[in-house]
């Protein structure tokens, strides 16, 4: 199969402001929308590696910087964005990636109040808040698109899920929502449904059995973080220009392959 060519500049001109950008997808976006000519802010709790993702894009002649922060706090979701104004001059696109891996969830019957609050905190009401804080400065700029990573469990059952569903379905909706407020001011809004994509932490001993399992799941293959990304540089991009409020399904299409995901 004959590859299809690489086309350069895509986001020339656009300041992009990525979470949970340290590692997995939203590192792998930040890399992409740097080589694609955005100005990069990335966040995330990992200073090292945060930093050692701004090295990498700039090795490349991208242009990147990083702020640690704690999206669980109001605060310092509002001083990130009026950061990212200061550094680069504005704000253009916002992709909200980041997500909580390091709390308990369960099925409704069984979950903890703080980690049910704290789930719905950083992967929803956090979301809320940075679109809250980047629509201001995008209204600014007159232009503004915003890529929400959501997940299959927004609109399907994933057991022993109950916080992480919730969040997800609230995200999905929460992306429509601002779709239709912003429309006139030249915001679009649009999610990602993402798949059970390969990490370089939870799959680094991935086993054969294990990988035919993941496999078989699919149509065609497990996702990579390359995947998800391509499909956020389409939702930030001028192609998409005519799409918003959508939550787009990138699974390889496991969605419509099973009735329930259990990845």
């Amino acid at each position: 199969m004959v590859e299809a060519p690489h086309r350069l500049g895509r986001l020339s001109g656009e300041v992009a402001l990525i979470t949970g950008a340290t590692a997995g997808i939203g590192r792998e976006i930040a890399r992409l929308f740097a080589a694609e000519g955005a100005q990069v802010a990335i966040t995330g709790r990992n200073v090292d590696r945060g930093r050692a993702v701004v090295d990498t894009i700039e090795q490349s002649g991208g242009d990147a910087a990083f702020r640690a922060a704690e999206l669980e706090q109001e605060g310092e979701v509002n001083d990130l964005v009026g950061w990212t104004v200061e550094e680069f001059g504005g704000l253009t696109v916002l992709v909200n990636n980041a997500a909580t891996s390091d709390v308990p969830d369960s099925a409704i019957h069984d979950f903890g109040t703080d980690s049910w609050e704290r789930i719905l905190r950083i992967d929803l009401t956090a979301a809320a808040w940075l679109c809250r804080a980047a629509i201001k400065a995008m209204l600014h700029a007159g232009r503004g698109r915003i890529v929400n990573i959501s997940s299959r469990a927004g609109t399907q059952g994933i057991p022993a899920h109950a916080a992480y569903t919730a969040a997800k379905g609230g995200l999905d909706a929460l992306t429509r929502s601002i779709a239709v407020d912003y429309a006139s001011a030249g915001i679009r809004c649009n999610a990602i449904a993402a798949g059970y994509v390969l990490n370089e932490v939870r799959d680094r001993d991935l086993n054969p059995t294990r990988r035919s399992q993941l496999e078989a799941r699919h149509l065609t293959r497990v996702g990579t973080a390359r995947d998800v990304a391509n499909a956020a540089l389409f939702l930030a991009g001028d192609e998409s220009d005519w799409i918003t409020g959508i939550t787009l399904p990138v699974d390889g299409g496991s969605t419509i392959a099973r009735a329930a995901s259990f990845g």
